[in-house]
């Protein structure tokens, strides 16, 4: 029994000697090859560990359908390897199989973020601060800036109204209704005193309010380019007060039909009754379109509430006219009108409203003021 015994041995020393039997711990003893995490190479990303010396190694990602092979290399005679990919977009999921074992799958880091490109070049300057770009091309000019930052009215510009009555009220030209004070044009609604009575109307009849107003009327005008004006409108609890940034045909060189088929841009009216919105306006035929068309010839969803400040845009060719508020397109009209096709001064009004839902009911009136930060037009 113990030479059998001694015979089975030797004979399985021989098998392992020759190669054709193997230990039973040695059979499933291969280890799984390591991968260590990836590293940073520039715009590479390195992927290195270790397997059997001269074993095959693939690298793998881990797609939709399956695992991905996107790299091999070969184990160095110390088990060394090392495959380099492009630096992915995203974070990845990257494993090596080698000899029919798998190594554990890793995440890769989010890849960092390129560096800085050099800055841009900065946009050229000009009266009216940064050259903005003209739609279908080019760069508006500057034609014409007041920031308001003296202590009175420009008067090579400026006319202010005096004695018009309107509405509720009448124009005056009075330190108390026109005044340039802490950077701003300010135009302010309040009762009538003795010294700046309004006219006589119709009827006989006096306003007890008086407001103020100006424009560019035989000083300034422009066809066509784009008019920006920062306005704020005083907050208030009763209707009457109105608003107005608005444009008006030079006289001296245009003599058309009648109004409205003159022609009338108003970039903005605000009314106390609607504290919410900025309703813009555009007159051009005999009978205004029939009246007010929301998309046509006005809007009325225009945010702008008052007691804020909030920056007004025309934008006017002979095709289209685009008016915005803050930046936000409120209407666009492309009817192409003829009455748009001349030269318009341009006015700041603070009213009182005589008529309509707005209109103001009398009695005692705190004085209620529009303020302009400034007004700029291009061309």
């Amino acid at each position: 029994m113990l030479r059998a015994r001694t015979m089975t041995v030797l004979v399985m020393m021989c098998l392992v000697a020759w190669g054709l039997a193997a230990p039973a711990a040695a059979a499933g003893g291969r280890k799984a090859p390591a991968l260590d995490k990836p590293r940073q190479g520039g715009t590479s990303l390195v992927f290195t560990g270790q397997a059997r010396p001269r074993a095959s190694v693939r690298l793998q990602v881990r797609a939709r359908t399956g695992w991905k092979a996107v790299g091999r290399d070969r184990a160095s005679r110390r088990g060394t390897f090392r495959i380099t990919l492009g630096t992915p977009t995203r974070p990845r999921h990257y494993r090596v199989v080698s000899e029919g074992r798998t190594s554990r799958a890793r995440a890769v880091e989010p890849v960092p973020a390129a560096a800085p490109t050099a800055a841009a070049k900065p946009k050229p300057t000009d009266a009216c601060g940064t050259v903005l770009d003209r739609p279908g091309g080019g760069s508006y000019q500057c034609s014409f800036v007041d920031q308001f930052d003296g202590a009175a009215l420009d008067e090579r510009f400026w006319h202010v109204m005096d004695g018009t009555s309107t509405g509720a009220a009448c124009m005056v030209d009075t330190p108390q209704t026109v005044a340039v004070s802490g950077g701003s044009l300010r135009l302010t609604a309040r009762p009538a005193a003795r010294a700046d009575q309004c006219p006589l109307r119709k009827d006989g009849t006096r306003a007890s309010y008086v407001t103020g107003s100006v424009n560019t009327f035989w000083k300034w005008s422009q066809q066509y380019g784009r008019f920006e004006a920062r306005m704020k409108s005083q907050a208030v609890s009763f209707a009457g007060p109105q608003e107005a940034f608005w444009l008006w045909p030079d006289t001296r060189y245009s003599s058309d039909t009648t109004w409205p088929a003159s022609g009338e841009i108003d970039i903005v009216e605000n009314y106390a009754a609607y504290p919410h919105l900025a309703i813009p306006f555009l007159h051009y035929t005999w009978n205004d379109n029939g009246g007010a068309k929301h998309g046509l010839n006005t809007a009325w969803d225009c945010l702008a509430p008052r007691g804020q400040w909030h920056t007004y845009a025309l934008e006017w060719t002979a095709e289209r006219l685009t008016i915005s508020v803050d930046g936000k397109t409120c209407l666009t009209n492309t009817a192409g009108a003829t009455s748009f096709r001349k030269r318009f001064i341009m006015s700041f009004s603070q009213l009182l409203s005589g008529s309509g839902v707005n209109t103001f009911l009398g009695g005692a009136l705190p004085p209620t003021t529009l303020e302009v930060d400034y007004v700029k037009v291009w061309k």
